[in-house]
């Protein structure tokens, strides 16, 4: 099966939302096995809506719509689809009633009534999460699936009723892997594993560049979950044989999410002292929920005095090497863990730009350290961008080095 994924509305076409839904609906087909070619974005206008259906419906089986289905007047994604495959509009009694539901506590306007109206024949998604329902006509051989705007809405929909559907329809079943890896680049990982990527149809393997990670997603196809996932099981063991050292975790896990584990595991707890991140590793380690069962506290010292005050640098380091090397990024780590009695620190330090480099000490140049039980490793950072961009990677690097020597 071929899907095209259509976003309508006319703010989409403005720039004043980001269309996420075409990002998060891509993904889930592909993990279905259903081939997008295209995606549309079209405005609140019944004539374009109606030829961006025809024009979608000669090159697929399957559209995917998402938004105009509100209660005003512009929200016509029903209407028109109804139009394009002759059917009237009908009242849908439950529908109705579910909006009203969410109104119990207040007035609902009347306009809102507006949405419990469907094409006739259409299978109605009932809507957990907002007041406009979703619905999927299937006539002719064709098949139109229409979900709510709001992506809060539009996933949990999508997975409650579509992905069993489509999933139905399906003759095999795809089983996708995940594999996260830090510390390498995206030519030089797809260089290493170039000749599985090249020869194995099935399962796939298709590498891709993040902000500060690589990801290889294998995927295969069987004839049920089980086979599929055994298909897929000797491709994953040789890439983790040539990359395992780079490969933090699977699917899901993130970078921070690897590192707290690995504490959880040795018992140890943590603390960070920041200079150019400004308390962005610490913050990205707080992301994950758990943190707190290992996270003690982050310190900012982004001054000499304040490295010397609470993290204990000696002003003769700072004096003969400066705030940024080597000396004082290991002397932040090792101090952090003495102020504040954890067992392992991370420190950075570096100059972030856009100003304040020189030519001895470039901007972009950076070094990280993390100190364990004593004993303590820094690396030398050289990069290149923006600020914030450099400062991303600043504590992408630093939680990598982090689970490397714990």
């Amino acid at each position: 099966m071929k899907a095209e994924i259509m976003a309508v509305g006319t703010e989409l076409l403005l720039g004043d939302i980001l269309n996420t839904n075409a990002q998060y609906l891509s993904k889930q087909l592909a993990l279905l096995g259903i081939e997008v070619y295209y995606q549309t974005v079209v405005g609140d206008n019944a004539k374009r809506l109606l030829g961006a259906f025809e024009l979608a419906f000669k090159r697929a089986d399957i559209v995917i719509a998402t938004g105009g289905l509100g209660p005003t007047d512009d929200d016509i994604t029903k209407e028109i689809g109804g139009k394009y495959f002759g059917l009237e509009m009908i009242e849908n009694e439950e529908a109705i009633k579910n909006v009203e539901d969410y109104y119990k506590d207040r007035e609902m306007p009347e306009s809102n009534r507006k949405q419990g109206f469907v094409p006739k024949g259409s299978k109605v998604f009932y809507n957990h999460n907002g007041t406009a329902p979703g619905c999927m006509i299937e006539k002719d051989g064709k098949i139109l699936i229409m979900l709510p705007g709001p992506p809060y809405e539009t996933q949990p929909m999508f997975e409650e009723y579509v992905i069993p559907f489509l999933k139905e329809k399906s003759d095999f079943t795809i089983e996708s892997k995940v594999l996260h890896l830090s510390g390498i680049g995206e030519s030089k990982a797809a260089e290493a594993v170039a000749d599985i990527m090249n020869e194995s149809e099935n399962p796939t393997v298709a590498p891709y560049a993040k902000p500060n990670e690589m990801i290889f997603r294998i995927s295969a196809k069987g004839e049920n979950e089980e086979k599929a996932k055994e298909i897929m099981k000797p491709v994953i063991d040789e890439i983790y044989k040539r990359l395992g050292k780079y490969i933090y975790g699977e699917d899901n896990t993130t970078l921070e999410e690897a590192v707290i584990k690995r504490l959880e595991e040795k018992s140890f707890s943590i603390a960070t002292a920041e200079s150019c991140t400004g308390g962005l590793i610490a913050g990205k380690i707080v992301d994950y929920p758990g943190a707190s069962k290992v996270f003690i506290d982050g310190v900012v010292s982004y001054s000499n005095e304040s490295k010397v005050k609470r993290l204990g640098v000696r002003k003769e380091t700072l004096e003969k090497y400066g705030a940024v090397s080597e000396q004082t990024a290991k002397e932040m780590a090792e101090g952090v863990v003495k102020a504040l009695g954890a067992d392992v620190g991370i420190s950075s330090t570096g100059v972030a730009g856009p100003d304040g480099g020189t030519e001895e000490k470039p901007v972009g140049l950076v070094y990280i350290a993390v100190c364990v039980e004593g004993v303590t490793t820094v690396r030398k950072l050289n990069l290149k961008g923006e600020r914030n961009r450099i400062r991303g990677r600043v504590v992408t690097e630093a939680l990598n080095l982090a689970l490397e020597v714990i």
